[in-house]
């Protein structure tokens, strides 16, 4: 057994280049470990581990106050052959993780910032783990563009944001989110930019949503959006494609920042004029009427963009309200023009009340008495006296119907009595 166990060993440092004696140190200070916890067990021991035939021997030791071994003698349990079968198992099994880990990191150090290509092996809210072919890669959820799917077996690019030497699960973390993997692939298609004849000053992005990149050229005969465009938008198509549709602006870089801000409101045209504040990095943009919209964006995506391409705070205005004063609404304007009903009612009210104090006023000016007492001996110029009328009226109660009625009757019963006698008298 000890012998297939080394021809094991020797065949591992031929094919993945893991030194036999590397994994016989691993190997024997796990055995020591094991050793301790057997029954019976000394507190300190030491496994040797012959390299020609694999024997394996455990020496239990005795220590003074100082950590020095003042005895020592052979210890080797009846069963350490099957604990050092298991053991040289688990101890192989790491050391081949460690040293592939090693290697993906000697391979890939240095390789920040570069683009990879890999397959989808494994997704779940938390992570996505890609096959790169001589390794594995893993992007974390914050790294992934948001609402983006991923399906397994599917081949995507990713920016290598970081290698890691030491940590649990894969060394290499790769980005799809980074503002820099809009960059790199732009430079796998269009060869300008890895000429250096055409520049990529400022990139703004929100993933999956829009990306603004401001280029610039150092030849003056080459146009720096044109090249990137590519013909018929040949190449930022590709760029667009493998970002899953997320719209990218591109726009050319100016020294004149006034320029510049107005490029950067890309898509919107005819802009009329740009004040800077260059201590206080803020910029006000005067647009046509009909391009305010366009030139803030949904939920001001546009704008927002802008400002993180040029680094000024930018505030829209529209071309009929250059100073940004309160636009007064339709609704506000009738509510103000229209009078509500209440204030009807509080005119009318106000009108009687007027009328009946005129009135008053006038009965109180035909009364001598009262006209005599209000004229003071020295009037101001100006006096409001409050007068209270008491008006007395005399009314002239009708005699009662009834009595009218009674001498009425009485009176018609006296003239038929004399009519009555007269007629006696002829008879």
């Amino acid at each position: 057994m000890h012998f297939e166990m080394m021809e094991a060993l020797e065949n591992l440092e031929r094919e993945r280049g893991i030194p036999v004696e590397t994994i016989l140190d691993a190997l024997a200070n796990a055995l020591v470990s094991a050793y301790k916890r057997s029954p019976g067990a000394a507190e300190e021991a030491r496994v040797t581990i012959d390299p020609d035939t694999g024997e394996m021997l455990v020496y239990a030791q005795e220590l003074d106050e100082d950590g020095n071994v003042v005895r020592e003698w052979e210890d080797t349990p009846d069963d350490f052959g099957r604990i050092a079968a298991q053991t040289a198992k688990q101890v192989i099994q790491q050391r081949l993780r460690d040293a592939k880990r090693e290697q993906v990191y000697d391979r890939y150090q240095g390789r920040q910032g570069d683009l990879v290509t890999g397959i989808v092996q494994q997704v779940d809210h938390r992570y996505a783990m890609l096959d790169l072919g001589d390794a594995e890669a893993i992007m974390p959820s914050s790294e992934r563009i948001p609402y983006e799917r991923l399906d397994r077996g599917a081949r995507v690019k990713a920016l290598v944001l970081e290698v890691r030497e030491e940590g649990k699960g894969a060394p290499i973390v790769v980005s799809r989110s980074h503002p820099d993997f809009i960059k790199a692939l732009f430079e796998l298609e269009v060869p300008e930019l890895t000429e250096k004849v055409v520049e990529i000053k400022a990139i703004a992005r929100e993933p999956g949503h829009r990306t603004k990149l401001a280029v610039f050229s150092n030849d003056p005969s080459v146009d720096p959006v044109g090249a990137c465009v590519g013909a018929r938008g040949s190449r930022v198509r590709q760029v667009v494609n493998e970002l899953r549709g997320e719209k990218v602006d591109l726009v050319q870089y100016r020294d004149d920042q006034q320029q510049f801000i107005a490029e950067a409101l890309s898509p919107v045209r005819g802009v009329r004029e740009v004040r800077i504040n260059e201590e206080e990095k803020e910029a006000i943009v005067i647009v046509p009427d009909g391009q305010l919209s366009l030139a803030i964006g949904k939920e001001g995506q546009n704008a927002r963009l802008a400002a993180r391409l040029t680094g000024y705070r930018i505030d829209i205005r529209p071309e009929s309200n250059p100073e940004g004063l309160p636009i007064e609404s339709p609704e506000e304007a009738a509510a103000e023009a229209e009078p509500t009903a209440e204030a009807v009612d509080e005119t009318s009210e106000s009108t009687e009340a007027e009328a009946v104090a005129e009135a008053s006023t006038e009965e109180v000016e035909a009364t001598p008495e009262v006209a005599a007492a209000d004229e003071p001996a020295e009037a101001p110029a100006e006096v409001e006296v409050e007068v209270e009328v008491e008006v007395e009226v005399e009314v002239e109660v009708a005699e009662p119907v009834e009595e009218v009625a009674a001498e009425e009757s009485a009176d018609d019963a006296g003239a038929e009595d004399t009519k009555q006698a007269e007629d006696t008298e002829k008879a």
